[in-house]
């Protein structure tokens, strides 16, 4: 994934179209700078039963922990999901290693488009968030 094809949220994920499957899904991760913000990531706690559940936009779909602390992780837009990232249950460092590649966390059909056409370029999200880095 190319982080300026992505959209972002305030809450610091990442979407983008799924560029390996040609399905109209979507693939959706935490973004560089939040996995840099937690720190060494040590476990995702992502419940297998939410596959093939809806989930709507803003709502917690699971937590992440690093050795600093735990966070929750926010849909960023409303989705059918598809897969979680089944590696991440044994390596959750892929995040940190390349949160936009390997370290892809979820893949969903998205139930509203506006939603995610709101969300924020790379541009936007840059300069909301990291321009004093």
């Amino acid at each position: 994934m190319n982080p300026n094809n992505l959209k972002y949220s305030p809450n610091h994920e990442w979407i983008g179209l799924d560029e390996k499957n040609n399905k109209k899904t979507y693939v959706v991760g935490i973004t560089h700078f939040a996995q840099n913000e937690l720190g060494d990531i040590i476990y995702l706690d992502i419940d297998d039963a939410i596959v093939e559940t809806e989930i709507k936009e803003g709502n917690v779909f699971g937590t992440i922990e690093a050795v600093k602390t735990v966070s929750d992780l926010f849909m960023p837009v409303s989705g059918k999901i598809l897969e979680i990232n089944q590696n991440l249950k044994s390596k959750p460092e892929l995040i940190n290693k390349n949160s936009y590649d390997e370290g892809w966390i979820l893949r969903i059909r998205i139930l509203d488009k506006k939603e995610y056409d709101k969300l924020m370029s790379f541009e936007e999200y840059n300069n909301k968030y990291l321009k004093n880095e």
